[in-house]
């Protein structure tokens, strides 16, 4: 799983970014899930900011419409919320022998890559969905 260690050395944040280096949270989760995970490539919403919650959280309204709420799995969507509001997003991966982790990147920090727990710990509320 070296892809996962060139995403932690060479990615860095940047607001609306699409790759291939520089990315948002949700231009991460949504090439990850697509390039790694063999899912459908989703919408880039490139337009929008993490300075715009109710903009992002309308986006993350439009997709979820068309997945389903599951516990974390390969490939899944951890989507952060305060109150109604999702502010954030990871992608969870399953790595071989070592279980589920999820992989993230946001404004202050560069990626991160912590076992699904340790991410769910962060966030009052973390919700996962997959594609129907």
């Amino acid at each position: 799983m070296n892809w996962i260690n060139e995403y932690m050395l060479n990615v860095k944040y940047l607001d609306g970014g699409r790759g291939p280096v520089q990315y948002d949270c949700w231009g991460l989760v949504r090439e990850v899930r697509h390039k790694h995970c063999g899912k459908r490539l989703l919408p880039s919403w490139g337009h929008i900011r993490n300075t715009s919650p109710k903009e992002f959280t309308r986006a993350y309204e439009a997709e979820s419409a068309a997945m389903v709420e599951c516990q974390p799995e390969h490939g899944a969507i951890a989507a952060v919320f305060i109150n109604r509001l999702c502010v954030h997003v990871g992608v969870v991966i399953e790595v071989p022998g070592m279980g589920l982790w999820c992989l993230e990147v946001n404004p202050k920090k560069s990626p991160s890559f912590k076992r699904v727990l340790e991410f769910q710990a962060q966030y009052l509320k973390v919700v996962y969905y997959r594609d129907n």
